[in-house]
């Protein structure tokens, strides 16, 4: 794919590993010892996993975060130097700590506990503009964890559609579960919204994820609603398109929607019709689920290629 821009996408949001204890009890007692039968010291974070499949996937990827001045954030910089990225914007805060996501699978359901560091306090101030937007395509996840970025979030979007780039956001989770109004300024300069369907319904503020679609789709060009093993829906316009997920034995679906997100980029910077983005974004997601942690099926070169060419 030829282009005179030096990324294909860049990437905005935050940049921490994954602490995943796997074998817990189904109930938890205070003061209480409780024994994990293994453990998972592995790259986090939605933007990061994602930036990391999706440069796997063969894009030319730009990462644009904060590390604190500590080890977790070395690690951090080198699984993505690892898979391509470019994390030359990557600013290091001195004296101040990389986030930690310590998760707890149980099992239906997990536990998701949060340290975000510096990255509730990188600012608009501290993102290279020329560099981020030296892209075909800007894409940004987990909107409600960037504390100190969200009041200007909406001008980021306004001024990467004025250079040309096309837009994408996955606001992920919001931990305060308020679900402010400030989101739905932002979508006034989003291609490609990508929430699962209870974000959907929680930004829509309504029960229905397919009311929630309307909502959503009357406010976004294109939106794409994933539903874990049930595939994902999309709408552009009045267009409603549905495609199933590949059936396999998951490991562990732990990065899994932003999987999906990579694997749906792939194709639509590629200008892939929406049933073939879906199809890979569906691939890409089900890829991940193979293995622990977010980004590991994608690391191994064999088996991704094997797996995608289904």
């Amino acid at each position: 794919m030829s282009s005179h821009h030096k990324f294909d996408i860049s990437v905005v949001g935050e940049l921490n590993l994954d602490l995943v204890l796997y074998g817990l009890p189904g109930h938890f007692e205070l003061d209480r010892e409780h024994l994990a039968s293994n453990l998972s010291l592995t790259l986090g974070s939605s933007s990061a996993i994602f930036a990391h499949n999706l440069a796997l996937l063969g894009n030319r990827v730009g990462f644009h975060s904060a590390i604190g001045e500590d080890p977790l954030g070395k690690i951090c910089l080198e699984r993505l130097n690892q898979a391509g990225v470019d994390v030359s914007p990557v600013r290091e805060f001195p004296a101040k700590q990389t986030g930690l996501t310590v998760i707890l699978p149980q099992p239906e359901k997990r536990f998701i506990l949060t340290y975000p560091g510096v990255m509730a306090e990188m600012r608009f101030e501290d993102l290279d503009l020329a560099s981020a937007f030296d892209a075909r395509h800007l894409h940004l996840s987990s909107f409600f964890l960037q504390q100190a970025l969200r009041p200007r979030i909406a001008e980021l979007f306004r001024l990467a559609k004025q250079a040309g780039l096309s837009t994408s956001l996955d606001t992920n989770d919001d931990p305060e579960d308020r679900w402010a109004p400030d989101v739905l300024e932002v979508l006034k300069w989003v291609d490609v919204l990508l929430p699962n369907e209870y974000e959907a319904c929680r930004l829509a503020q309504a029960e229905d994820p397919l009311r929630a679609l309307d909502f959503l789709g009357a406010r976004v060009p294109l939106v794409v609603m994933k539903r874990g093993e049930k595939g994902a829906l999309a709408r552009r316009g009045s267009e409603t398109f549905d495609s199933s997920s590949p059936k396999i034995a998951a490991v562990d679906t732990i990065g899994a929607g932003d999987s999906f997100d990579a694997g749906f980029l792939h194709q639509f910077i590629r200008g892939g019709e929406i049933s073939e983005c879906l199809r890979y974004g569906n691939l890409a997601g089900a890829l991940s689920a193979t293995r622990s942690g977010g980004t590991e099926a994608f690391r191994d070169a064999q088996h991704r290629k094997a797996f995608l060419s289904l």
